[in-house]
C-alpha cells in the first residue's frame, strides 16, 4: 500500500510540474534586438489633425461594417496561426495533426509579444475606445498601448514565415494576414496608423529571426512537417 502511494505522489508531482501548452514557448528575439523605438515613427499626436481623420475612419466603419465583416473581425481576434485555415483548406491542417508545427508557431506569437509590448508601453497610445465615447468596439477591449497593433504585427509575421513554408498559396495567405490586421480597425480596437506599424514590426521581425541558428532548425522541421501533412 505504501508503495503505491508513493507512485501516485509521484505521478502527481510529474503532472503538476508539467507546464501547459504553449506556456513555455520561448520568443526568438526581444526588444533589445529590434527596438521598435528606433524603427518606427512616433504615433499621431492625441490633438493631431491625424488623430481625428483615423477616429473618422473608425467612426464610419461602426456604422457601415456588414455582420460578415463584424463576424470575421470578432473570431480574428484570437493570436494564432491556425486563423489561416480557410486560406489553406485542409482538413489536416490542425494543431492535432501538427505538434512541431504547433509549437514553432507559439514561439512566433510570443515573438511578437517580446517585441512589441515594450514599445507600446513606452508610446502608450490610447486605444480608440479610451479616446473617444462614440467608440464602441465588438472585440475584446485592451488598455495596453494601441501603436504599434500586436495583432497586426503577429498575424503579418504569422503570414510571411507561412508563406515561405508554402508558396504555392503566398498570395491568399498574404490577403489573409493583411485582413487579420484590418480587421482590428474594423474591430474599433486600433487606429489606421497602428495597423501600418503594425505589418512593418512584423515585416522586420520576420527578416531579424531567419538569421536565428534555433529559428532555422525549428523552421526546417515545422516546414517539412506541414508540407507532409498537406502532400505538399
Amino acid at each position: 500500500m505504501r508503495h503505491l502511494i508513493k507512485i501516485f505522489a509521484v505521478i502527481l508531482a510529474i503532472g503538476f510540474a508539467l507546464p501547459a501548452a504553449g506556456q513555455d514557448a520561448k520568443p526568438f528575439s526581444d526588444a533589445k534586438e529590434i527596438n521598435l523605438l528606433t524603427l518606427l515613427p512616433t504615433p499621431p499626436a492625441n490633438d493631431s489633425a491625424q488623430m481625428k481623420a483615423e477616429l473618422a475612419e473608425i467612426l464610419t466603419l461602426q456604422v457601415t461594417r456588414t455582420p460578415e465583416m463584424s463576424a470575421r473581425a470578432v473570431a480574428d481576434a484570437e493570436e494564432n496561426v491556425w486563423r489561416f485555415a480557410d486560406v489553406i483548406d485542409n482538413p489536416k491542417f490542425t494543431k492535432e495533426n501538427l505538434p512541431k508545427f504547433s509549437a514553432f508557431f507559439d514561439r512566433i506569437v510570443e515573438t511578437e509579444g517580446a517585441v512589441v509590448d515594450p514599445a507600446k508601453d513606452v508610446w502608450k497610445r490610447p486605444r480608440p475606445h479610451l479616446y473617444s465615447d462614440l467608440v464602441k468596439p465588438i472585440v475584446p477591449l485592451s488598455k495596453s498601448g494601441a501603436y504599434p497593433s500586436g495583432h497586426t504585427t503577429v498575424g503579418t509575421l504569422m503570414g510571411i514565415v507561412l508563406a515561405n513554408m508554402v508558396p504555392e498559396k503566398k498570395a491568399p495567405i498574404m490577403a489573409r494576414a493583411w485582413e487579420y490586421g484590418h480587421n482590428r480597425l474594423v474591430g474599433g480596437i486600433h487606429y489606421a496608423s497602428d495597423i501600418e506599424a503594425g505589418r512593418i514590426a512584423g515585416t522586420v521581425i520576420a527578416q531579424t529571426i531567419t538569421t536565428h541558428d534555433d529559428y532555422k532548425s525549428e523552421y526546417e522541421a515545422a516546414k517539412a512537417e506541414l508540407r507532409t501533412a498537406l502532400s505538399l
